[in-house]
């Protein structure tokens, strides 16, 4: 299941400290996730002597086909430490620690797939169903509301297009879509901006209420995606830009790591 594990040599070669700290790193790394097709390490640390009083010059990592928390999928995941300083015993003991936080340079690329996968994860899915804001209940005489089957398609220029049912808790669903901008509020939430609803389509007797609950969902939305729900124990996750490309979502930011995380 873990492929492509690989240490960095550096031009004087890898001493014994440097193969240990590659070994403990990777399997530390490795066991962040819940399956992966490849983690590749590289730890960077010249000259050698310096490891020996926990100096290391940075520290890289790249994923691909990682899926965390056993739910959401990640295509790729690369992070770039500056200088890092660890605990060497740590490394003897077959442990990866921290003397002091440290600061990531990171990109993550999610795929539509993944995307929609996600919205099929417990985590996400919860936060859709039995919805009871005044904004939904208005609608369905006072009974909760859920959407469902919910699925997007990632458009140029960071456009997104989303498409649920929402169950009124009457005969029928009722379809929802819209299209909006994806945006990032504060780093740390991502935000779907100058939503475009869609019901000419629709009949006639389900445009209004269509209209109002796609206007419910792209505030719940904006309101569900938000990184510290997601972060791993010990790192926050902040976000500079994010950019669509194709059927890829790429977000590039940095990560805060304050200690090495464990099991993901």
């Amino acid at each position: 299941m873990f492929g492509g594990l690989t240490g960095f040599t550096n031009p004087t070669g890898t001493d014994w400290g440097e193969q240990m700290l590659n070994t403990v790193a990777s399997k530390t790394i490795r066991h962040l996730f819940t399956q992966s097709e490849s983690v590749e390490v590289a730890v960077r640390c010249y000259p050698s002597s310096k490891l020996l009083q926990g100096s290391i010059d940075s520290f890289k990592m790249s994923g691909r086909g990682l899926l965390i928390r056993r739910e959401f999928w990640a295509e790729e995941m690369s992070f770039e430490t500056d200088a890092v300083a660890i605990d060497f015993s740590s490394v003897l003991g077959g442990k990866l620690a921290l003397k002091q936080p440290t600061q990531a340079v990171a990109q993550v690329t999610l795929s539509e797939e993944g995307i929609n996968r996600a919205f099929e994860a417990e985590l996400v899915k919860k936060r859709l169903l039995n919805l009871t804001l005044p904004s939904l209940t208005e609608l369905s005489g006072g009974k909760p509301v859920s959407f469902q089957e919910v699925r997007v398609e990632l458009l140029p220029e960071n456009e997104i297009k989303i498409w649920a049912k929402a169950d009124l808790s009457q005969e029928e669903l009722v379809p929802v879509s819209l299209t909006a901008t994806l945006g990032i509020e504060r780093r740390r939430r991502v935000q779907f901006q100058n939503p475009r609803f869609e019901v000419e389509t629709l009949p006639e007797s389900q445009r209004e209420t269509s209209l109002a609950l796609a206007r419910a969902l792209a505030e719940i939305l904006n309101n569900m995606v938000d990184l510290d729900r997601f972060d791993l124990d010990g790192v926050t996750m902040r976000l500079n830009r994010l950019e669509t490309k194709g059927k890829l979502l790429v977000f590039s930011g940095y990560a805060q790591i304050e200690r090495v995380p464990g099991k993901g």
